[in-house]
């Protein structure tokens, strides 16, 4: 059975794709690794440059799941394995709301997966049905954070939809940590900012990951390039903390 990590945080612009492509990236070195793009803005998709024209995507999965599953809709492309997104998967929404089984279609389709180690999840920056449903999916909750204010605020609402899974759904479900994103150390916010975030991952009964990671150009070029960081810079700053969060993540 896969161990299925979530990256989630209702702020956007806050690293979750690259968190998300990079984990998976890593983990894809040593094991069969999948990624699923559950973000309608299909960032990882476009990284994977994978298809979704004539091709199942997870929004065929999620609301045709009787007839689609899932492992039609794996791609296999240069960057590894990843199930694509669709800008349709926003009309999953309205689809799958009101639905008592409608938040469990990611979890019934994952349990069809067979063949992989790790499965890494993207999802968007909003409190949503698909987020739901990779919550109730997954087992441990990777959670990047930015030490500015506005990134705190969105992290107790959060939790609070986290508590909701755990309580309901997915008894399971637990919270690996918080990752300090786009970090530099440089500035007194920064740093206050960070003694913050000790203290608020305590109160959600999880860690802030020791490993801190920073910011370099390379992020971006890599991006542009529809690269994984693990292959385009792997020396680079960014990457070198990404490999050190691996190992924190998977040695615990």
């Amino acid at each position: 059975m896969a161990k299925t990590f979530v990256i989630a945080n209702q702020k956007g612009g806050i690293g979750k794709t690259t968190t998300a492509t990079t984990l998976a990236g890593i983990l894809a070195k040593q094991y069969k690794t999948l990624l699923i793009d559950a973000d309608p803005q299909g960032n990882s998709t476009s990284t994977y440059q994978a298809v979704i024209e004539d091709q199942p995507t997870l929004y065929d999965v999620m609301v045709d799941s009787d007839k689609i599953p899932i492992s039609e809709a794996i791609q296999h492309m240069e960057n590894g394995d990843i199930v694509a997104s669709d800008p349709l998967l926003s009309k999953a929404e309205k689809m799958l709301d009101g639905d008592i089984d409608g938040l469990y279609r990611l979890s019934d389709a994952i349990d069809e997966v067979k063949d992989y180690d790790y499965i890494v999840i993207d999802t968007a920056p909003s409190l949503s049905v698909v987020l739901y449903n990779s919550l109730i999916a997954a087992d441990e909750v990777i959670i990047p954070v930015t030490a500015d204010a506005y990134s705190i605020q969105g992290l107790r609402q959060l939790y609070s939809t986290i508590k909701s899974v755990q309580k309901r759904q997915n008894k399971n479900l637990r919270i690996a940590g918080l990752l300090l994103v786009k970090y530099s150390g440089r500035s007194n916010l920064e740093r206050s900012v960070s003694e913050d975030l000790e203290s608020i991952a305590a109160e959600m009964g999880t860690k802030l990951f020791e490993t801190k990671i920073r910011e370099c150009i390379k992020t971006k070029e890599a991006q542009t390039a529809k690269k994984l960081l693990t292959d385009y810079a792997p020396k680079c700053n960014t990457m070198i903390d990404y490999n050190a969060f691996a190992d924190e993540l998977l040695n615990r």
